[in-house]
């Protein structure tokens, strides 16, 4: 038995009672502006990239659900059942947030090493469990070790913290680059492109 439990843009996910226990499946969405060839092409691509990376994050040591099976247009995981970082970070206490700052730049730093760009970077993609932080949602991610990618997705952290998490935004950024810094060699390059990138978001008024 499915139950949809939440529906976006590119895909539905749905909730299925399996003997396991639950198990979530993502189902890409069918596109009735593109060509139905090229509409499954795109589909099945996306899949398969993000199979690809949810695997990979989990090799690298990234707490991700884990992947039961796949189809052309769909992904079958772990249910990780734990709300949304977004709706706990601004109400916890200051230790804790550190806590967590630390398992974010220990996550992206992981993937970034590992060639993952998430695409995504926000707290709404992150749940807290059992003190363990899960990356979630891979669908805008790629494969690139690119320096431009790698500073791109922590600029968008970077606004996700600055949006939904203001209060605590200079103490979570810099506790989490610090971290960042200790687990990726690469993160000084990172760092100062990050600074180009505001810089031209801000010249072409952003």
């Amino acid at each position: 038995m499915r139950r949809i439990i939440q529906r976006g843009a590119e895909a539905v996910l749905y909730l299925e009672n399996r003997q396991e226990g639950k198990v979530l499946v993502k189902d890409r969405i069918k596109k009735g502006y593109r060509l139905p060839r090229l509409d499954e092409r795109i589909r099945s691509q996306r899949t398969k990239r993000e199979t690809g990376l949810i695997s990979r994050a989990r090799r690298s040591g990234v707490a991700a659900p884990l992947v039961f099976d796949t189809s052309d247009f769909s992904i079958s995981m772990e249910y990780v059942q734990a709300r949304k970082l977004k709706d706990r970070l601004n109400s916890m206490q200051k230790s804790k947030r550190m806590a967590v700052y630390e398992l974010i730049g220990d996550a992206v730093a992981r993937m970034h090493s590992s060639g993952i760009i998430h695409g995504d970077l926000t707290t709404s993609n992150m749940l807290l469990k059992d003190n363990k932080l899960y990356v979630i949602d891979f669908g805008l991610g790629k494969f690139s070790k690119k320096v431009e990618d790698q500073a791109a997705d922590l600029y968008v952290l970077m606004e996700a913290l600055k949006s939904t998490h203001f209060r605590h935004m200079q103490e979570a950024w810099s506790n989490i680059l610090k971290a960042y810094q200790q687990r990726y060699s690469g993160a000084r390059d990172i760092f100062k492109r990050i600074e180009k990138i505001k810089h031209r978001r801000r010249y072409m008024g952003e």
